[in-house]
Formats: structure tokens, C-alpha cells, sequence
């Protein structure tokens, strides 16, 4: 059935250059044509990605229907359909799924990898909690690395821009016998910051890049029927985490409560130019982020006959020492500069066993078990709070923190006639979380028993879930399917920080006095029920494709989190929502009128608001929007080839969404805006060589991509343009 895929995929793209090209894709755990797939979702290819010079996560949501990326300083946002998650810390769960090549990427600060010898990322919007798991209640973000092939290859390339941006990658595939094969690929990027430091006193400042990055591939085929790819990666990222600028460049109005956006211009909005009342005592250091992340995988198939054995395991390490600067509103006309310093230290482990069916049957199932776990420590000291009352040393002291999830899950399809499928699926999860550390105030950066006192956070947590999906697929026309479904998704609950009355750790008691109530210290998982329905086909003899969906979310306990003060001191809190609704409409695909000429657009419209909430038990923000779900984005591209040119431009369009802070009762609106790239590309016929120019944010307009409690904008990137060289050996 693989080589029938395959060979169907490599037929189409062999035809005519006018036609669409087939994508082969694994969204359900198996290769079939993207077309073919009852699934929302986008696929960009390699190619595809280095055209458009998308070499991180965060570049892609401008080439994805409702889908928005963004990366924060503390980490990827992932937002789809209005569905995101502000909790980046060690307790917290994205809601959308990062993988890399099928293995779950738990820390959003290792999510924005760098992007180098790929073959595809796979895009999938929609609850995915039957084969991919709990965190998946907004979709799943798929990186697929290349794989070791049995003949050598090889290419570098290198490349130049402005904020004196400088890359290299590079590629080698080593066929050593018929049974193994070697890959190694590697990535170096550096630029400058974006920002601009308007202080003028030599501080370099964030939203720059430096990071180098390899991975090492072995395939080898044990025997005839069983074959092991085993990978090693390896990042190393030294950029620095002053990535803000206060939220007054870009609105007026914060200190009443009522943000109103105004147009500094692009200048004005990315400098730094904010001066604290405590500036004297409390100067500004310079700033760095130093990650460093490994990992090791090993992916077996074993073919048995009617079924074959899958076998994906995994471990991480992930380590990060930082030190920044914040910009730290503690009142509404007040902000102060404090000093943050965080060492954090993560290891995860994965494994999962999964048996699937061969052959040409009316039946095909698949069925696993599935096993993650993840432990961490964290150090986190802030300085400068004096003027608000807390000691010179504010610190959270938290280890281990330990979440362990376990898994059974099936899903069979049966094909009811020649024509028409019908799918079930389920997944059984179990989630275990704890946490045990403290809240310190010191006098010094060492804790002394005689000055200083610590508040106990100890919390633990269970939780069991089981998620499923109905789904029924019908070929209307050969070209043409037609697909709907019935699923839900399951998001873990956890914990803030605190204790609960009586409890006692690390020699730490928890009296009345300082406990915290359970409904407060523990926050429930989210659910989501989705409805949903579409439409792939292609038509005008392959040279146009449409994929068409429409969908319908019921969340529960939708999770929010910000800072909020809690027994006078600064907290980071999560909480349920209540109920929020969400309904939309996704439409995309391509047209090639000319083997010369190639359209493409992608078009969302999107209601996701909330349906009950009270951020404070006061205020009522029912029919609010979901934070970053503009009610309609439109990105329209074309294509045109010149002989050994091909030349490409691609605009994005977004209408108004907000950014809200729940805490604090503030909601940023950010602006309608589009953004524009454009592409050139010359290859002479037959050369192994070529060289591409792109410009990406032609309009050079800036917008805000994220706000957090303390009044600190991450904005995006301004216009980058860009030159390079590809050579394939």
C-alpha cells in the first residue's frame, strides 16, 4: 500500500509542470496523499521553506490559514484558531503540540529550533487527541527531518542580509553498505537586534539570533523486513532574552486601563528608550540567554506480515542560564527596571509501542501504548522589588518538577463501500504532575535561616482522560473527497504556586495562614469538543486545488494564566475559563493556469469568544475574543518563471485581534495589518548552483506579537533582506 502511495506521488509530480504536485504526508500516523487525508492541515515542503526563507517554527503562521506563531521571550507561541497557551514555565502545557520526527517537544524554548535539512512540516489544525495525545486541543505542529537515503549527496549554502545577518547550513549523506547509510546536516545563524537601544549606554539588546545546530542520522536495515533510523541533535543558543520594549510604544492609555494603539512608527515602536524610577540602584546589565539542547532518538519498523511493529523512543536534555533585564510595571503608573536571572535544567523520556495493520483489506487499525516523562529544577531570582515592600532578593526555588503521562490508543478505519470510510477512534491518558520547591525572601542571593523565610509550593496531581473520534470520508469524484468529524481534546490541569494547608516538604510546613485554597492552587484540565466537516478536490485537469473546511468548538475550562499578586507578592497564575466558543471557515489551495504561473491563497474567517468567564470574579467578559483570533486573514502569493529566473511574491492579511492580560483586566487591540515577501531566484539550466534574494516585511510596519503582565511587548521582526548561495554536490 506504501509503494502504491509513493508511486502514485511520484507520478503526479513527474507530470506535467502546469499540475498541482502531490504531498505524501504521515498525519495519521501513516503515509497517504495530503489529498487523500480527512484531516485540516497544511504541508510545506522543503522547498517550499527555503523559498520563502522560513528557517524557524515562527515564520511559517504567515503561510497557514488561522494559525499564528510567534516567539516570545519565553518561548513559541502557538495559537490556532484561536487557541493558545501563555503558561511557558516548567508547570505549564502548550496547546498545541510540537513534535520533531514524531517526538513530543515539551519546552516552548526549544520549539523554535532552527530549520536545515528537512523534508516537511505538517501543519494540523484541530483537536489531535486520539494518536497524538493530551496538549493537542488546538492541533499539532510536525517537523520531519530528512531521512539517511542509500546514495551520496551533498549541498552547503550560505547566506548574507542586513542587521548583519549571516548563515551557513550544510548537508552529507553517506551510502557506507547496502544495509547502512549516514547523514549529517548542520546550521550556524547570527544577526544583530532588531531593537534599538535609544539609551545610547552601549547594552546590546535581544530579538537577535545565534545559534549553531547539527544532527547526525543512521538508517539501517537490520534485515529485509526490519529497519532502525537512529538520530542525534545537538543546539547551541546564545542570544539574550531583552526582546521587549514597553507596551507605551505602542499604546496610549495603559495606566487608565484602557490600552489605545497609536502609530509611533517603526522606529519609534522597536526602541528602547525607558528609563526607571530606580534606575540609580538598580542599572541595567547586560543581558544573556545561553540554551543548550540535545537529543537522541531511535525510530524501528518491523514488517510482521499482515501488520507491522513501530517503535519511536527518545530522551532530551535541555539546560538554560539567563540573566535580563525587565521592564516591570508594579503599578499602573509605575514601572520599575528589575533584574532576572534564571538557571533551569530539563530531561525528558519517551517511548512509544504501535502496531498497525498491512494491506489492501476493507479494514485498517492501528493501536499503542505511549509513555512520557519529564523532570526539572529551576532557579529564579529578582532583584529591584525593594520600592514595593519585598526583600532585595525575591526567588523561586522549585524541584523536581515531575509529569509523567501514560497512554493506550486505537483507531480503526473500515471501508463501508468502494467509496465511503468510516473511522473510530479513542485514547485512554493518565497524567501525573508534582512539584515541590519554594517562594524565598532574602536579604542576599544566598538564602540565610537567620534574615530571610521561605513559603513551601507543594502540589501534586492526578488526572484521567479519554478522547475519541468519530469520522466518516466519501470519494464524491476521484479528485474529490469529502470528510467529516466528531472529536474531542484534553489539555492537563496543574497546579500554581502555594501549599495546601497541613502539608509539609523540605522541611517546610504549611499553617492555615499561608495555605492556599485547592480550588485556587489547582486548575482543571481543558476539553474541547469539535464538529467538523470539509472538502479537498482538484480540478481543471490537476491545475487548480481547493481544500475547504468548516468547524465548530465547544471548550470547557479553557486555561488562562498571567501575574497576578497573591499574599503581596508577584505570582504566576493559571486558571479555567469557564466556556468559550469557537467557529470558523478555512479555504486554500493553488492554481497553475501556465507551466510558467502559479497562484496560490489561503482565506480564514474565525468567531472564538468567550461564552462564560470572569477574570476576577467581577467583571463579566463573555462575547470577548480569544486572545489572537482575527475574525479573517487572506494571504494571496504568485509564482512566475523566466527561463532560469523564477520570481515570487506573498502578502498576508489580517484584520484586528486582541492580546489580553486577564490579571490585570487589560485588552491590547492589535491593528489590522499586512505584510508582504518577496522572492527572486536564479538557477541556469543544468547547474548545480543557485542564488536567491528575498525581502520579507516589505512595508517594514511592526505589530505586537506578545504582552505580558509586567507591561513588556514583544514585537515582530522589521523588513530583513537577505541573499544566498546554494551548491549541490
Amino acid at each position: 500500500m506504501v509503494n502504491k502511495i509513493i508511486a502514485l506521488s511520484l507520478s503526479l509530480a513527474g507530470a506535467a509542470q502546469a499540475q498541482i504536485q502531490e504531498v505524501t504526508v504521515t498525519a495519521q500516523r501513516s503515509p497517504s496523499l495530503e489529498s487523500k487525508t480527512p484531516v485540516s492541515m497544511t504541508t510545506l515542503t522543503a522547498d517550499q521553506l527555503n523559498a520563502a526563507g522560513i528557517d524557524t517554527p515562527g515564520a511559517i503562521g504567515a503561510r497557514v490559514p488561522n494559525v499564528e506563531l510567534d516567539y516570545a521571550t519565553d518561548g513559541l507561541r502557538i495559537t490556532m484558531r484561536g487557541v493558545s497557551n501563555a503558561d511557558t514555565t516548567e508547570k505549564g502545557d502548550p496547546s498545541a503540540a510540537f513534535l520533531l520526527d514524531g517526538i513530543y517537544i515539551a519546552r516552548p524554548q526549544t520549539q523554535n529550533l532552527s530549520f536545515y535539512d528537512l523534508e516537511r512540516v505538517e501543519v494540523l489544525r484541530g483537536p489531535q487527541g486520539t494518536l497524538y495525545g493530551r496538549n493537542t486541543t488546538a492541533g499539532v505542529v510536525s517537523v520531519i527531518s530528512k531521512t539517511p537515503v542509500n546514495r551520496f549527496e551533498a549541498w552547503i549554502a550560505t547566506e548574507i542580509g542586513n542587521y548583519d545577518s549571516r548563515k551557513i547550513s550544510g548537508m552529507v549523506n553517506l551510502p557506507v553498505n547496502e544495509m547502512l547509510s549516514l547523514r549529517a546536516a548542520m546550521s550556524w545563524n547570527r544577526h544583530d537586534s532588531y531593537l534599538i537601544n535609544g539609551l545610547n549606554n552601549g547594552r546590546a539588546l535581544g530579538k537577535d539570533r545565534d545559534d549553531v545546530s547539527a544532527r547526525l542520522s543512521a538508517k539501517l536495515k537490520i534485515t529485509r523486513d526490519a529497519t532502525l533510523v537512529l538520530r542525534y541533535d545537538r543546539s547551541k543558543v546564545d542570544d539574550n532574552n531583552d526582546s521587549y520594549v514597553p507596551d507605551t510604544n505602542f499604546y496610549h492609555g495603559v495606566a487608565s486601563g484602557n490600552p489605545l494603539p497609536y502609530g509611533s512608527g517603526t522606529h519609534t515602536q522597536l526602541t528602547y528608550g525607558f528609563v526607571a524610577p530606580n534606575a540609580a540602584i538598580a542599572p541595567p546589565v547586560q543581558a544573556h540567554s545561553y540554551k543548550n539542547t540535545s537529543g537522541i532518538s531511535a525510530d524501528l519498523t518491523l514488517d510482521l506480515g499482515a501488520a507491522t511493529l513501530y517503535y519511536l523512543g527518545s530522551h532530551r536534555n535541555y539546560d538554560h542560564d539567563q540573566l535580563a533585564n525587565f521592564y516591570y510595571r508594579v503599578q499602573p503608573a509605575l514601572a520599575l527596571n528589575v533584574r532576572e536571572s534564571f538557571l533551569g535544567d530539563y530531561t525528558q523520556n519517551s517511548h512509544e509501542l504501535r502496531l498497525a495493520t498491512n494491506g489492501d483489506g476493507p479494514l485498517s487499525a492501528q493501536a499503542g501504548i505511549y509513555y512520557f516523562r519529564e523532570e526539572s529544577k529551576q532557579l529564579y531570582t529578582f532583584r529591584d522589588l525593594d520600592l514595593i515592600g519585598l526583600p532585595p532578593y525575591y526567588v523561586f526555588d522549585h524541584g523536581p518538577t515531575i509529569a509523567t503521562s501514560k497512554a493506550v490508543f486505537g483507531q480503526a478505519t473500515y471501508r463501508v463501500t468502494d467509496k465511503l470510510r468510516a473511522t473510530v477512534g479513542a485514547r485512554a491518558t493518565n497524567d501525573d504532575k508534582s512539584r515541590v520547591g519554594s517562594t524565598n525572601f532574602q536579604q542576599a542571593a544566598a538564602f540565610n535561616p537567620a534574615t530571610d523565610f521561605k513559603l513551601l509550593n507543594d502540589a501534586a496531581m492526578s488526572t484521567h482522560q479519554t478522547t475519541w473520534r468519530l469520522g466518516l470520508d466519501y470519494d464524491l469524484a476521484p479528485a474529490t473527497l469529502l470528510y467529516g468529524a466528531i472529536s474531542t481534546g484534553y489539555k492537563a490541569g496543574g497546579f500554581n504556586d502555594g501549599c495546601l494547608e497541613g502539608s509539609t516538604h523540605l522541611g517546610l510546613s504549611c499553617p492555615a495562614a499561608l495555605a492556599v485554597p485547592a480550588a485556587a492552587l489547582i486548575y482543571q484540565p481543558e476539553t474541547v469538543r469539535s464538529h467538523e466537516a470539509g472538502v479537498k478536490t482538484r480540478f481543471w485537469d490537476n491545475k487548480a486545488n481547493l481544500n475547504l473546511s468548516v468547524f465548530k468548538y465547544d471548550y470547557n475550562n479553557l486555561q488562562l494564566s498571567s501575574v497576578a499578586i497573591v499574599a503581596g507578592a508577584p505570582r504566576f497564575v493559571t486558571s479555567n475559563a469557564g466556556e468559550a466558543s469557537v467557529k470558523g471557515l478555512e479555504a486554500e489551495g493553488q492554481f497553475a493556469p501556465t507551466a510558467h504561473d502559479r497562484f496560490n491563497y489561503a482565506l480564514s474567517l474565525l468567531d472564538a469568544h468567550y461564552v462564560r468567564y470572569s477574570p476576577d470574579g467581577v467583571h463579566d467578559w463573555a462575547g470577548n475574543k480569544l486572545d489572537r483570533s482575527p475574525s479573517s486573514t487572506l494571504t494571496l502569493g504568485y509564482e512566475r518563471g523566466f527561463g532560469p529566473v523564477s520570481a515570487g511574491v506573498s502578502a498576508r492579511r489580517s484584520a484586528s485581534y486582541i492580546i489580553a492580560v486577564p490579571a490585570q483586566l487589560l485588552q491590547y487591540r492589535v491593528p489590522a495589518y499586512t505584510q508582504t515577501d518577496a522572492t527572486v531566484r536564479y538557477r541556469p539550466q543544468g547547474a548545480v548552483w543557485s542564488v536567491t534574494a528575498r525581502v520579507k516585511n516589505i512595508e517594514n510596519k511592526v505589530h505586537p506579537v506578545n504582552i505580558d503582565s509586567f507591561g513588556m511587548l514583544a514585537p515582530s521582526d522589521p523588513r530583513t533582506v537577505d541573499v544566498r548561495l546554494d551548491y549541490r554536490f
